[in-house]
Formats: C-alpha cells, structure tokens, sequence
C-alpha cells in the first residue's frame, strides 16, 4: 500500500495502543542493518519522550559498527506484566531478534517489506516507502507526538541508509519532503551522520577491492562471490562487513543480479545477500528461506549445497 493511499487513522491507531500499555518491547529483524536498528532505536526514545512513565526497551543483538546509532536493552520477558510488542523492519516472526510473540497482549508491526499474511493484531505496511524510518517519520507528522533533534537525526539516517543515499528506486517524492522537513524542522548537522555511516578503515577499503578482484560474473550477468572466514580474518573485518558492501556493486555496467555469501559461526548458516537491477528476486528468495523487497533481498541457508542451487536458481533468472 502506498504512503499516499494510507489512511491517517492507522496512526492514529498505533498511538491510541501505545498510550494504552505501560510496558513496551520493540524489536527487529535479525542481521540488523542502519535502518532496522534507527527505527527501533528512534521510536523507544518519542515513546521515552513523550510518555517518560513509560516503560520502553528497544532489543535485539548489537551490532558493533552501528554503535553510533544507539544503544539497546536486554530484558527478561518474562517479567513483563500486560506488555505491548511493536516488530519494524521484518515481515514474520520467524526473523524477529529477541522477542517472543505469545509473551505480549497485544503486537504491532510496521514495515515497507512485502508479506502477504497478518502476523500482528495491528499492521502498518507500506511497500513504496523507502523504509521503516520513513514510516516513523509518518507516524510523527499524522500524529501529535513530539520529538527532539537527536531523534530527529536517527531518523534521517536511516532513510538514508536504506535509499542509498536517494539513489535507489524506492525513493520517492514522499521520501524526500519528509527528510527535507526533518532537516527544516530540527536543524540537525548532517556531517556527523554521514561521517557514521560510510567512513570505513584502510582494511574494509582493501576488503572491497578483494571482492571487486574475486567476484565472478556468468554470461547471463549473474554476478556471486562467497567469502570464507578465513579471508575475513585475513583483511582484519567483521562478518557483517560482506554483507554491508552488496550496495557497492550497484553500477557495475556487467551486473543484473549479483549475491554475497558470508558463514555466520555463531547461528551456524550462510548469509546471503542479493542485489538487481531489474529482475525480481523476492520470490527466489522466498523459496530459499529468505525474502525481502522485489530489487533487494537476502536469505540464511544450512549448506553449501543450498548456496549453490540458489545462485543457479538467480543465475537462471538473469539468462531468462
């Protein structure tokens, strides 16, 4: 659904359930990126702001070099009372980090990922915005909930990070007046944002130029790369540091789709990441225990195996 066909009343409804619990969990997808982590991070603080009696945690695996963002809380559900529980930036639960549906009374979700079944009793889905920050931004300016500078800048970067800096097709006019009032109305000083977001070490920089170096590109314009731990432990990188690059590659004239494959120790499944410039590949996606937008998606697989016929499958796409 689009921002300009939403009706205001659905903010409206998201403001009247958080006014109405004392305990509030808010959660995200696992693997966080910029703005999964901004968006929960930015809604625990207008909660904070506006309602300080109550009680607000933002949770989830944290994430070293989004540290700058904000800080989150570890809870125990289980001492949770009569609690409300807003997931962002994640379709389902079963890609939900650190929250447990049937601890809450009541759940919400809001999220520019496509999803064709309700997950929560009550949902704000909108699949043309840029992403879950643009859609806080919206809860903000439909409501009467107030805000500060400092949330008013966590918001903007993760619009940013999620458009690729405005250059990704999911940017639209909508997403650009928000960010323009954001700006205007709080005066916030956009270096120190982008500084945050895209300085990177000599390390990560010699990192790039390896998967520039070693990306193998198929006749159909498939473009893959699977990256060892040993090679991360060789450039000095962390594991998430692969994955975070997938967006460099967004102007490589010989690309239409192009996938990274990453080992992840600790929940013992390779991530992937995938990239196009054209061809859908949601729906693959899907069929590989994964999902994501119709031009940006990712999936977590058990095997090499799996890895593989997922490329092909990708790879097919490209030829077709």
């Amino acid at each position: 659904m689009g921002s300009d066909i939403l009706s205001n009343s659905i903010y409206k409804q998201i403001l009247k359930k958080i006014k109405e619990y004392d305990e509030i969990v808010i959660a995200r997808h696992i693997g966080p990126d910029p703005d999964a982590i901004a968006s929960e991070v930015a809604l625990r603080e207008i909660i904070k702001y506006n309602y300080p009696e109550k009680k607000v945690f933002a949770v989830g695996t944290s994430v070293s070099r989004f540290k700058h963002i904000g800080s989150l809380d570890k809870i125990d559900e289980s001492i949770l009372a009569h609690a409300l529980l807003i997931i962002l930036d994640v379709p389902k639960f079963d890609r939900v980090d650190s929250a447990y549906k049937p601890r809450y009374d009541y759940t919400i979700k809001i999220d520019h990922h496509p999803c064709d079944e309700v997950v929560c009793d009550l949902e704000l889905v909108d699949t043309e915005s840029s992403s879950t920050c643009q859609l806080i931004t919206e809860l903000i300016y439909n409501t009467k909930l107030k805000i500060n500078k400092d949330i008013a800048a966590t918001l903007y970067l993760g619009v940013v990070a999620d458009s690729d800096r405005f250059l990704l097709s999911y940017t639209t006019p909508r997403t650009l007046e928000l960010c323009a009032k954001l700006l205007n109305d709080y005066k916030f000083d956009l270096m120190p944002l982008y500084d945050n977001l895209y300085e990177r070490g000599i390390n990560e920089r010699k990192f790039e130029a390896y998967i520039i170096n070693n990306l193998t590109i198929t006749e159909n314009g498939f473009g893959y790369i699977k990256v060892t731990n040993e090679i991360i432990k060789e450039y000095g990188v962390d594991s998430s540091t692969a994955s975070n690059m997938v967006n460099n590659l967004n102007f490589i004239k010989e690309l239409k789709v192009w996938a990274f494959s990453s080992y992840d120790e600790k929940s013992e499944l390779f991530k992937i990441n995938i990239r196009s410039r054209g061809i859908v590949i949601n729906e693959i996606a899907e069929r590989f225990n994964g999902g994501g937008h119709k031009f940006a998606s990712g999936a977590r697989l058990k095997t090499e195996s799996d890895v593989d016929a997922l490329f092909k499958t990708l790879d097919d796409a490209c030829k077709e």
